[in-house]
């Protein structure tokens, strides 16, 4: 497993992450057990970095990695949470709720303070007004936050963070196949001010897997079912926006760009992975095979430049104008 520079204080994490909502069981029924073994085959294969939040599965997802912490002892994993989709969401939020939030998120993963702590696309103008990041700044000096990020919806949100939040250390956004504006818009400001980089939905909610078709059909508490139109939340966020048929049609074009080495989930990771601005993409799992897969892009060769202009041709020509949602 390679390891990456993640942000201004030089901290050093796997460039494969594991992505933690699932375990929380909002939209996948994982049990204890197979969590814990997601959790210890990722840990087995290199990965340093787990991405959660306080409303996955209303705090299942923290509590398990919690015990799995504990089980752990020493550890040298880096854990990634959020707050700002709960009860404050969207106009209530108050120094008291982000500080009775971060107690609670401290309380559930066992740890005295917390590695990381995103503000989980929060409405633009409560970013804009700056308080929320004011009162995230008073829990850092009180040693309960170690660090402060932003999970964002759009490039626009992105810029205007950059541009005006001192303490941010990383922005998590979309980004992968279907989803390639940040590369313009994002990835050259964010390094120019060592602010790291986490790459979320990158298989598209399983689209970039190949492992569906349009006669798929996806459980009622599964987002792939009751958000495939927006009608839960962004709808920017499931399929990263693109139609589920749609989704599969360009699958399929992508699959046949492929090298004969590697499945259609391997190279689209590892076309993430190609971009230096990432510090690390965080596929989700929701069994130890797919743990290994996605792990194991980390020793896959870079893909190569035609690969690449191909991509970014069909990007540009066929897949853009498909996105929908806050992009």
């Amino acid at each position: 497993m390679n390891h990456r520079s993640f942000g201004k204080d030089g901290v050093r994490v796997s460039e494969v992450g594991l992505g933690c909502w699932q375990i929380g069981g909002n939209w996948a029924h994982v049990e204890e057990d197979v969590a814990r073994s997601i959790l210890q085959t990722a840990v087995e294969a290199g990965v340093s970095f787990l991405d959660t939040a306080d409303v996955y599965g209303g705090g299942r997802s923290e509590e398990i990695i919690g015990r799995f912490l504990k089980e752990l002892g020493s550890s040298e994993l880096f854990v990634a949470t959020k707050i700002g989709r709960g009860a404050m969401y969207p106009d209530k939020y108050s120094k008291e709720g982000v500080r009775y939030g971060i107690e609670a998120s401290l309380k559930r993963l066992g740890v005295e303070a917390l590695d990381l702590v995103q503000t989980h696309c929060v409405p633009m103008e409560i970013m804009q007004s700056g308080e929320i990041f004011e009162w995230l700044e008073r829990l850092v000096d009180e040693g309960k936050v170690k660090r402060i990020g932003a999970s964002v919806e759009t490039v626009g949100e992105a810029n205007m963070l950059l541009d005006n939040l001192d303490s941010l250390y990383s922005l998590q956004i979309i980004f992968n196949i279907f989803r390639q504006k940040p590369i313009e818009e994002v990835f050259e400001k964010a390094m120019s001010r060592d602010v790291g980089v986490i790459a979320r939905v990158p298989l598209a909610s399983g689209v970039l897997s190949g492992r569906f078709s349009t006669e798929t059909v996806f459980g009622a508490e599964d987002h792939r079912n009751f958000n495939k139109d927006g009608a839960a939340f962004n709808v920017g966020e499931t399929f990263a926006g693109v139609p589920f048929e749609k989704g599969i049609e360009f699958a399929k074009s992508i699959e046949e760009m492929k090298p004969a080495s590697m499945s259609l989930t391997e190279m689209a990771l590892r076309w993430i992975l190609d971009f230096d601005a990432v510090s690390v993409v965080i596929p989700g799992a929701t069994k130890v095979e797919q743990v290994k897969t996605n792990a194991g892009v980390s020793d896959l060769p870079k893909l190569s430049d035609v690969i690449h202009s191909d991509l970014a041709t069909l990007y540009r020509e066929e897949i853009a104008k498909s996105v929908r949602g806050a992009y």
